[in-house]
């Protein structure tokens, strides 16, 4: 998987590799300088790693080099983290840098968009689930809602947002990796926020009523919105995790917060 991108780049490995189902990553050394070399592996990985060259840096890893499967991306320091923010009761900061990342990203408007998927299509397994939740059933409902309408304020969005895929880059500062390379209403980008870092944090009704009030806010947000696609995401993310024979609580919990915020 490696090789050929060691040999075509002149890469040094520089620690061990990190294999997915999706492709593979291995720090390497190039010109001296800490990277990383990320290999795709199917066509999702393949659309993320078009995206991520395409941001050239803004909000993003900086893409140094690109040729078909491979991308070589600048490498993130080990810490700080986002999780490790809002674990050690800095939430708010964690919260504040994202919406700062996401909004990076979304200003960014070079020619050429890579290919993309509309969020109709990426909303696929909700809008056909049959399981007879009632909080799927709202997030479904939702979420048609909300695809349905004329676009409004339609980015090409990074569509995995998350303190994971946020990371710090020394003097370069946050940044954000692996991309899904969706289009549609820039307030999805935020809503993945709410279910993470931890269960505990995300369900807490005290914090995820802070946090809706700190994205809003940030983000130049309609309120009711956000708390929308959070109830539509939060759903969405449901249905693949019990696709995927996965405990879909935590999920099922922040789409609950939204639908009751909502007043459904």
């Amino acid at each position: 998987m490696f090789d050929r991108y060691l040999g075509l780049w002149g890469l040094v490995p520089d620690g061990g590799p990190i294999l997915t189902a999706s492709g593979g990553l291995l720090p390497v050394v190039w010109q001296a300088r800490p990277a990383m070399l990320k290999v795709a592996t199917c066509d999702e990985e393949r659309r993320g790693n078009a995206l991520m060259t395409w941001w050239n840096g803004q909000g993003a890893a900086q893409v140094w080099l690109h040729d078909g499967d491979a991308i070589l991306l600048e490498r993130a320091q080990p810490a700080p983290t986002l999780a490790g923010f809002s674990a050690s009761g800095h939430d708010d900061d964690a919260i504040r840098i994202a919406c700062g990342v996401v909004e990076r990203l979304h200003a960014h408007r070079a020619p050429e968009p890579p290919s993309v998927v509309p969020l109709h299509d990426w909303f696929h397994a909700l809008l056909s689930d049959a399981s007879g939740s009632d909080v799927l059933h709202h997030s479904a409902a939702v979420a048609r809602q909300l695809l349905a309408g004329p676009p409004v304020d339609e980015v090409v969005l990074h569509g995995d947002i998350h303190h994971g895929n946020i990371l710090h880059f020394g003097d370069r500062g946050w940044r954000a990796i692996d991309p899904k390379a969706l289009r549609g209403d820039r307030a999805f980008d935020y809503a993945n926020l709410f279910c993470n870092p931890s269960h505990d944090i995300a369900v807490d009704p005290v914090r995820f009523e802070r946090r809706v009030t700190l994205v809003a806010e940030a983000g130049k947000l309609d309120r009711r919105q956000l708390l929308q696609w959070i109830l539509a995401w939060s759903g969405l993310s449901a249905v693949w995790l019990i696709e995927d024979g996965l405990s879909p609580d935590t999920r099922l919990q922040v789409a609950t917060l939204a639908a009751i915020t909502l007043g459904l």
